[in-house]
């Protein structure tokens, strides 16, 4: 027998054990997503979901021409809403900033104790939602805007305490070791090894929340929390669509404006 006539082995990208699995991989998924749709939508109310595109067409023939006249009466809780955000997002770097130290490896005085206790904060405050956080305030403090502040600060600490200690975390070991070289102490250590290596990522961290909490800000009226919230909230209790869709068309215009300064001032400064 030739060597030519000896059949070369044909290459497949999986076995048939592999695609067997992967099969019912597939059918697994299926039979999962037709267990929670079934689940999701067993009192669902079909006719009203039928329903929906007259009652939604209804709605925005009330709701045009916008009620102008009102923007009057926004731009308080606008300068409000802008105000919850900003001290917010403040708040919440002075207390994510120590969190994060805390929670890096390579900066962490207490591998065993501290470590643990700031990676379970970070971990919980950003477990809650902005909007669960200003129900329970409201509950505690009473309505208003102190409580959207805090609670766009609590929610703040875990998103800035994670990104910023995974910074931490990833600095160049080289010029920390050079820093140490010279016989820096560790306030130098820290200060001219890692801070340094880590304020690109702070401002743009701190720059990306605050472009969130506008966001978040601007619904936390709905639960009592101070804001523009709190008139669309008004607006929709008393059905003046109108007034409704003046609101929202704001809320849409101020996002647009903080994504527009976010982008900018991350350019700058990054």
């Amino acid at each position: 027998m030739s060597v030519a006539s000896v059949e070369a082995p044909v290459w497949a990208h999986r076995t048939p054990r592999k695609r067997l699995m992967l099969w019912a991989g597939w059918l697994a998924c299926v039979a999962l997503f037709v267990w929670c749709w079934e689940r999701m939508t067993q009192r669902t109310i079909w006719a009203f979901v039928w329903d929906a595109p007259n009652a939604a067409a209804d709605i925005a023939s009330r709701a045009f021409p916008p009620r102008w006249s009102y923007m009057e009466r926004l731009w308080a809780p606008l300068w409000d809403t802008i105000n919850i955000a900003t001290l917010g997002t403040l708040l919440g770097i002075a207390m994510a900033v120590p969190l994060a130290f805390l929670a890096a490896s390579n900066t962490t005085p207490s591998r065993l104790v501290l470590r643990p206790a700031a990676l379970f904060v970070i971990v919980a405050t950003r477990s809650i939602n902005s909007l669960i956080w200003a129900l329970l305030l409201v509950s505690i403090l009473g309505p208003g805007i102190l409580a959207g502040i805090l609670a766009i600060a609590l929610r703040s600490i875990g998103f800035i305490g994670k990104l910023l200690y995974e910074a931490i975390e990833e600095t160049d070991i080289r010029q920390v070791e050079a820093v140490t070289a010279t016989g820096a102490s560790q306030g130098q250590i820290l200060t001219y090894g890692i801070v340094p290596q880590v304020l690109p990522s702070f401002y743009g961290i701190s720059v990306f929340r605050w472009d969130i909490n506008i966001r978040e800000s601007a619904i936390l009226g709905l639960v009592g929390a101070g804001g523009i919230g709190a008139q669309l909230n008004s607006s929709l209790n008393m059905l003046a669509w109108p007034q409704v869709m003046l609101i929202i068309l704001v809320i849409l215009g101020t996002v647009v404006v903080s994504e527009w300064v976010s982008a900018k001032v991350r350019h700058a400064i990054i």
